[in-house]
């Protein structure tokens, strides 16, 4: 009966872990655009986001729940920790023997020190790219949009190319491609390093390398509960440490490290004296423990890692098939012309609020429902979105990536807010349009802009018989890129957008 109360913290841990860890997935998985109404929110506590979203009873909330019951986010709330979770059981499951592989190591506060301050640094100096790798919710992201997005939407193809069989078109397809082959090296090497470090050791990145991990692990050392180990019933077996993939149990000291534990009570439901428990650490219990800790001698992991805190004070439209038609689109996909601003979403405020902001989770990268925004390769935007407009435009009445932005980048704008901002301008190259280059006559971007700030007029001001060329009103053009995906010169457009450091309302 003991037994299988000591399981029920472990069955509802793993079960809460579950939920979250499917529905965070499920957010970068979803090529119907509907899920984001109900699951959204599961991207918006990850604790990174919610706090350069200046989302303050978000963050409070979630370091409170650290104090009391120490660091369950990392274990239930965080899907990369989840990941390495799934993949170190795996390894269990596989090689029965291999579920009691782990030891206690002792902990490195000076490793946790150099990479906490490191992503501090690179945070307030706009370094995306390493920043952004060692934040967990966008390095997950990154993989779950880079990695398992494809293979998700080629079964979603499959699926739907069945159905058309029977005249049934429940599903429909979405084309698979990669967005930028550089993040998608770097999305596969951090999966494959994560893999390799979980199926050996566990936790080692969570307790070494996160600095979200780090910051909660600070304050965890003070949570009111968390696993204490019964010094009267203890056998000192050491079944609980080679349990632990936290590897934060020292059995020959009768100690957890509760700045490492990330509350996932398999010690408890592993022990077959009902020697360790999760309780209130703080009282007569409690003052016996630290009696007995005191004659093994004193605890200097204590003094160690100080400057943990510094983290918080440095720094749902369905999808829409696209519907262009045989007559609209462009024969060929262009080349990527230079842009010497890039483009960002509107919503953004600014390419600086945005740079500033975004962590590269890329959930608004797979929201995307034209295909218009893809990873970054440039240095100083590294894996940050972007706009382009090769597959696709920015429809003035879709605002799905600002639905979804869980850190504050892209912030939430109505379809008539967008339709009135301007992201950018059209430029029109002369020497590529093709009524100049193949004679023929066109107006393709004036008749498909939805801002109506094309026209076509004669090339030849004092002969209106002379072909006729596109203008465009920069007052009125909002920069959505209707004119730059359709127009049919290639390899480059004709007309192309250059982006806004500040947008503003025309």
């Amino acid at each position: 009966m003991k037994n299988k109360k000591r399981n029920i913290l472990r069955l509802i841990r793993t079960v809460l872990a579950a939920l979250f860890f499917t529905g965070v997935t499920l957010l970068f998985l979803d090529v119907t655009g509907t899920l984001h109404t109900w699951l959204g929110w599961m991207a918006k506590i990850q604790i990174l986001p919610a706090f350069l979203a200046l989302n303050v009873a978000t963050v409070v909330v979630l370091l409170l729940l650290t104090l009391i019951l120490g660091r369950v986010y990392c274990s239930v709330i965080c899907p990369l920790g989840v990941m390495q979770d799934i993949i170190s059981w795996t390894r269990g499951k596989i090689k029965k023997k291999d579920r009691f592989r782990f030891r206690y190591v002792k902990n490195r506060p000076w490793l946790r020190i150099a990479f906490l301050v490191l992503f501090i640094v690179t945070m307030a100096f706009g370094v995306s790219a390493i920043a952004g790798i060692l934040a967990p919710y966008s390095t997950y992201g990154r993989i779950a949009q880079n990695l398992f997005a494809p293979v998700y939407t080629l079964g979603n193809n499959l699926i739907a190319w069945i159905c058309s069989r029977f005249d049934s078109y429940a599903f429909y397809s979405r084309e698979v491609w990669i967005r930028s082959i550089s993040t998608f090296a770097v999305s596969a090497a951090t999966f494959v390093l994560l893999a390799v470090l979980a199926w050996r050791n566990g936790r080692t990145w969570c307790n070494n390398v996160c600095p979200v991990g780090s910051v909660l692990g600070f304050i965890s050392k003070f949570s009111l509960f968390a696993p204490v180990i019964d010094t009267s019933k203890c056998r000192s077996c050491g079944l609980c440490s080679r349990q632990c993939k936290a590897s934060c149990i020292d059995i020959a000291n009768f100690k957890v490290d509760t700045s490492r534990c990330v509350s996932c009570m398999d010690c408890i439901s592993t022990c077959n004296d009902g020697a360790i428990s999760y309780r209130f650490r703080y009282g007569q219990a409690a003052g016996k423990m630290r009696m007995r800790e005191e004659q093994k001698g004193p605890d200097t992991g204590r003094r160690a890692f100080l400057v943990g805190a510094a983290l918080i004070g440095a720094s749902s439209l369905k999808a829409q098939q696209k519907e262009v038609t045989e007559r609209l689109a462009p024969e060929r996909r262009h080349k990527v012309p230079k842009r010497e601003t890039p483009l960002v979403p509107a919503g953004s405020a600014s390419l600086k609020h945005f740079t500033d902001h975004c962590t590269a989770c890329q959930l608004c990268v797979n929201t995307c429902p034209n295909n218009v925004l893809r990873p970054s390769s440039s240095l100083e935007r590294f894996m940050q979105p972007e706009m382009s407009y090769e597959r696709g435009y920015c429809r003035p009445e879709c605002t799905e990536c600002s639905k979804v932005c869980p850190a504050g980048a892209i912030i939430g704008i109505s379809p008539q807010e967008k339709a009135s901002t301007q992201i950018g301008h059209a430029i029109v190259d002369y020497n590529l349009c093709v009524v100049n280059t193949d004679s023929v006559h066109c107006g393709n971007c004036a008749k498909h802009c939805p801002a109506g700030a094309i026209s076509m007029v004669p090339a030849d001001p004092e002969d209106s018989k002379s072909a006729r060329i596109p203008s465009v009103d920069e007052s009125r053009c909002i920069g959505c890129g209707a004119c730059e995906n359709l127009c049919p010169s290639a390899p480059y457009p004709a007309i192309h957008v250059e982006g806004h450091e500040v947008h503003r309302t025309i």
